[in-house]
């Protein structure tokens, strides 16, 4: 970052210095050129006014200013555009001026001024022509630099110019490049300290933002070591279960009442850590789920009244009785992962609810919102709890959890699919009275 503000400020630095040179050359030789112009007018007039072109009688032998004027050319024509005398060529061997603009201008004007480019010698010679009263015609004309000529002759001091500007642009920017940055430098070391307050108002936005995505990221890395210290706690169990019943087993001590236990204890545990499994792929597959997920119009009340029609087996197996009430609420979702919401909730109200316990789902449209509130008089949650509930592998009751063969997955699970949905998820429970938790589309 120091390395790229030092170039741009070098390179901006040089682009300044040329593009004023360029600019003032630019301003200073229109400068130049009206002083020119001006001299040459005056030089006209005086030459006029001293009528030395008029009091000759068009004797041209006798008019020599060849060395009294050395860098002005003076030219005198006649009405018919011949060269009567010229202090730098002979007459007789110019060729008629008619045709010349500034000679054209001064004949109908009185005045003409015109400005002749030559290529060959870089140069630009001025005209200014002026008409006696004879009815002749006196031009002066005078060479100078052409503007590319001017360029060439200060490019070597355009170049010193630019070399001493980079030298001490990159002394000055450097010391600039470390004075800018070192707030942001002392703001970055202090993102864990929540007043360190930036010395700049323009940083605070951006003090915020770095401060927040710390703490996102350091918060996203301990989830994920919990998270990898968890499953292998969680995988681990079952599999030490199955390997101690196996060894049981192998070595023949066990009774036939015992081998039948152990066979039990082997498929619980071996369905409890497919379960484990499948919800860990099941999440994974969640958090990399992307926008190109298939969202159709959806009728929630007929997708809940299925899941529970499908798990009324189960709850009656336990002896908790289930009911949906509601009407038809459409929404904007993917069938499966809604599905899968909705049993996920109900599942853990079997789970956790008491034999005689009630299970009651409902769809409905609450404030210009489709509502699904899954309620059941079960165990509750204490309230120290509630908050954490949605954390995978997080269970308030750890022993009741593995009895009924609860993962620790299914609420963490519901989070994914609510955020996927754009939905929100609340919470209302109390120990021994029980859990209602309403989701809001």
């Amino acid at each position: 970052m120091k390395s790229k503000i030092n170039k741009r400020l070098i390179g901006i630095a040089i682009l300044a210095v040329i593009a004023t040179v360029i600019g003032i050359t630019i301003i200073y030789y229109g400068l130049f050129q009206r002083q020119v112009r001006a001299d040459l007018s005056v030089s006209a007039k005086l030459l006029k006014d001293t009528h030395y072109f008029e009091s000759v009688n068009i004797d041209t032998d006798e008019i020599d200013l060849s060395t009294d004027i050395e860098e002005l050319r003076v030219t005198w024509v006649a009405e018919d555009g011949t060269v009567l005398y010229d202090n730098d060529a002979s007459a007789e061997l110019l060729t008629n001026h008619n045709d010349r603009p500034e000679i054209q201008e001064a004949f109908v004007d009185g005045v003409g001024e015109a400005i002749r480019k030559s290529d060959t010698m870089n140069k630009n010679t001025f005209y200014y022509a002026i008409l006696l009263d004879n009815g002749t015609v006196l031009r002066v004309a005078t060479d100078t630099q052409s503007l590319l000529s001017v360029y060439i002759s200060v490019a070597p001091v355009i170049t010193l110019i630019i070399l001493i500007i980079i030298s001490a642009c990159v002394v000055i920017s450097h010391l600039l490049t470390r004075q800018l940055l070192k707030p942001i430098e002392v703001m970055v070391s202090n993102l864990e300290n929540a007043d360190y307050e930036s010395p700049y108002k323009e940083l605070d936005p951006l003090s915020e933002m770095l401060r927040s995505q710390h703490t996102d990221v350091l918060a996203a890395a301990k989830a994920r070591q919990d998270f990898t210290a968890n499953v292998s706690h969680e995988l681990k169990t079952p599999l030490t279960a199955i390997s101690g019943y196996a060894e049981l087993l192998e070595g023949g001590v066990a009774s036939e009442e015992k081998q039948n236990h152990f066979y039990h204890e082997i498929r619980k545990n071996a369905d409890r850590l497919l379960a484990l499994i499948n919800d860990i792929i099941r999440l994974s597959e969640l958090d990399r789920v992307n926008q190109e997920l298939a969202f159709d119009r959806i009728d929630l009340y007929e997708v809940a009244k299925e899941c529970v029609d499908d798990l009324s087996v189960n709850a009656k197996v336990k002896d908790i009785s289930i009911a949906i009430e509601g009407e038809k609420c459409v929404i904007n979702g993917n069938r499966d992962l809604l599905r899968e919401l909705i049993e996920n909730l109900v599942q853990n109200s079997i789970r956790y609810n008491n034999p005689g316990g009630k299970v009651l789902v409902s769809v409905n449209t609450i404030d210009n919102s489709t509502c699904l509130i899954v309620k059941d008089n079960g165990i509750g949650i204490p309230a120290a709890d509630q908050q954490r509930v949605f954390e995978r592998f997080y269970r308030v009751d750890k022993s009741r959890s593995k009895a009924t063969g609860g993962t620790g997955l299914g609420l963490a699970i519901v989070k994914h699919i609510v955020e996927i949905h754009d939905a929100k998820i609340e919470l209302d429970s109390a120990p021994g009275v029980g859990t209602t938790i309403s989701v809001l589309f």
